[in-house]
């Protein structure tokens, strides 16, 4: 036991810490869009080693400029990202002997689990945007990659499964286990969450391998992870609705209100790469203009959802409790993933809807005034994550931590 007289709020452990690796890793991959749509890179769908090196070298100053903040990023968060994986792995294998874990497995708290292999998942696409930016040569060897990656994805992907398993076989096979009172939040989604991160992972090979074998196993690990994702959270979003409407929304779990939009982000670039490997192997054909009208309606659901979210916390009063006054919550951290999501959303919608439909042009005054608001929520979901860690894992005493259910 920690003593609150001296403990940080994460000596209180919650399974939902390694939340904090997850929202690392997503601002990792929001440095690595500044590659992607900045840097050319022809002869393959993503920035390499030596692109990067290339452009550094013949580019403008701006160009220079962004390149380096775009490695410092990279660099950074990928290393906080494996930090705090490790951190919540060694903790949690401690943590697992103590009552308050037998304690979470006999509740609905037990989905907070798949919070782990959310993490796992992040960590694998983080250190495969690693190996592209930072690994010269890597390009050559990739197709030997990809079946080891699409392995630990599959891996990722039963640990997820055996995890929900449990959880819906226990409470789907007796009556009155599952409390309903306590299911007024979207904390359920963490699950289909989990399951999204690994299906888009499964689906990088897709749009990268030359191999039709590859492509076609990646399309269909990917869309099987990708449908049960999509299905479980439609179950878990319409049932929880219904409580909220009844119980009110969880004060601690306000934020999770927001998983939608992190969800659509990260089921909307594997549908993305699922339509680049079906184009270039398969020779199935999906229009710039289809694309554009696919991610606009994905942003139309997360702008939705998003508001809904934030005008609950500010009618909840959810940041002067969490963020800045005297109680803590490791669900905080959720906060994280939507606005990463957001600039990450962003930088598709603008570069591979509007740039590639020829709306607007690519380095104009349009362009760099929508990519400032995806900037924007990329800035401030540091700021939020500099504070979240200085708040939960620094020195200062905690006075009150509440658990998110």
């Amino acid at each position: 036991m920690s003593n609150p007289a001296t403990s940080r709020p994460a000596d209180t452990y919650s399974p939902l810490y390694f939340l904090t690796s997850v929202g690392a890793g997503g601002l990792a991959v929001t440095f690595f869009m500044y590659l992607m749509f900045w840097v050319k890179h022809p002869g393959q769908p993503v920035p390499v080693f030596e692109d990067i090196a290339r452009a550094w070298a013949g580019g403008s100053l701006p160009l220079q400029v962004g390149i380096a903040v775009a490695l410092i990023g990279i660099a950074v968060f990928a290393f906080l990202n494996l930090k705090y994986l490790v951190w919540n792995l060694s903790r949690f294998a401690a943590w697992r002997k103590t009552p308050a874990y037998a304690k979470l497995r006999a509740s609905n708290a037990e989905s907070q689990l798949l919070a782990m292999p959310l993490a796992i998942a992040m960590s694998i696409n983080g250190l495969f945007i690693v190996g592209l930016v930072f690994v010269p040569g890597l390009w050559g060897v990739v197709e030997y990659l990809f079946p080891l990656a699409m392995v630990a994805f599959a891996l990722n992907g039963l640990f997820a499964l055996r995890l929900i398993g449990h959880f819906l076989g226990r409470v789907l096979s007796d009556g009155g286990i599952f409390d309903v009172t306590a299911h007024n939040s979207f904390a359920q989604l963490l699950p289909s969450f989990a399951l999204a991160m690994t299906a888009v992972g499964l689906a990088a090979p897709a749009a990268m391998s030359t191999s039709p074998t590859v492509v076609a196993a990646s399309l269909i690990l990917s869309t099987i992870l990708g449908s049960m994702a999509l299905i479980y959270a439609i179950v878990a979003a319409v049932t929880a609705f219904n409580s909220m409407l009844h119980y009110g929304t969880a004060k601690e779990s306000g934020p999770t209100l927001m998983i939608i939009v992190p969800l659509m982000t990260i089921l909307g670039i594997m549908w993305m790469r699922q339509n680049h490997g079906l184009h270039t192997t398969f020779d199935e054909h999906t229009t710039d203009a289809g694309n554009l009208m696919l991610m606009t309606k994905l942003l139309a659901v997360q702008l939705t959802f998003g508001l809904l979210g934030l005008l609950v916390l500010a009618r909840q009063g959810y940041a002067k409790t969490f963020l800045t006054g005297d109680k803590n919550s490791p669900g905080s951290y959720a906060l994280v993933c939507p606005g990463v999501a957001m600039s990450v959303m962003l930088k598709f919608w603008i570069n591979k809807g509007l740039v590639a439909n020829g709306v607007i042009e690519k380095f104009g005054a349009a362009y760099w005034g929508f990519t400032a608001v995806a900037i924007a929520f990329q800035l401030a979901m540091v700021a939020l994550v500099w504070h979240l860690n200085r708040r939960h894992y620094g020195g200062h005493v905690p006075t009150n931590v509440v658990p998110a259910e």
